[in-house]
C-alpha cells in the first residue's frame, strides 16, 4: 500500500473570483490520504434519487454556524464532504478549526484512498467505481465514500473545470 501522507492543502493561493479559490488537485490524485482529527460540523440535504434538493440552504446555514462560532478553517484548507446515505438523503460535512457548540460534531481520522474527477455530477457513478477500484489496488474495502465538489457552479464556469475530490475510507 501507497504510504499515507497528511492531508495537503485543498486550495491553491489563486482566487480569481473572489469566491472559490483554484483547487490543489495534483495534490490529492490517486494518494492514500491520512486524517488526523478532522473536524467538521454535519447538516443533511434532501435528495431526489441521489440529486440535492436544499443544498444551497443548507451550505449557507453551514457557514453561517462556523462563522458565527469562529470556528473557519483558513482558506487553502476548506473542505465541504458530501455522502449519499440514500437516494433521498445526503450528509454534509463542513470542516471547522474547532468543535462547534449546540452543533452536530463529527470527527474524521485514519487513512482515505483519494482521486480526482472533472466533470459534471451525473458522472459520480462512474467515478464511484473508478474509485471502488483504486481501493481494491491495496487489497481493502471501503463503506464510506465522501465527495468534495471544489468549486461552486459559477466559480467551475470561471476556471473551465469542475474539479470533484473522491475520498474513500480504507477498511
Amino acid at each position: 500500500m501507497k504510504t499515507p501522507q497528511k492531508a495537503p492543502h485543498t486550495y491553491t493561493d489563486k482566487n480569481e473570483t473572489g469566491c472559490c479559490a483554484v483547487p490543489n488537485v495534483a495534490a490529492w490524485d490517486k494518494k492514500v490520504i491520512e486524517l488526523h482529527d478532522r473536524r467538521f460540523i454535519k447538516l443533511h440535504t434532501r435528495s431526489a434519487l441521489f440529486m440535492p434538493l436544499n443544498m444551497d440552504e443548507v451550505m449557507a446555514e453551514l457557514q453561517r454556524v462556523a462563522t458565527e462560532a469562529d470556528a473557519l478553517m483558513p482558506p487553502e484548507d476548506v473542505m465541504i464532504l458530501s455522502r449519499d446515505l440514500s437516494p433521498w438523503k445526503a450528509e454534509q460535512l463542513y470542516s471547522v478549526s474547532k468543535e462547534v457548540e449546540g452543533f452536530e460534531n463529527v470527527v474524521l481520522n485514519g487513512s482515505f484512498a483519494s482521486m480526482v474527477f472533472e466533470g459534471e455530477y451525473k458522472n459520480a457513478g462512474k467515478w464511484m467505481n473508478s474509485l471502488k477500484e483504486f481501493v481494491k489496488e491495496f487489497d481493502r474495502e471501503t463503506d464510506e465514500v465522501y465527495f468534495f465538489y471544489t468549486t461552486c457552479p459559477k466559480c467551475a464556469e470561471h476556471y473551465g473545470k469542475n474539479y470533484v475530490i473522491a475520498l474513500a475510507k480504507l477498511n
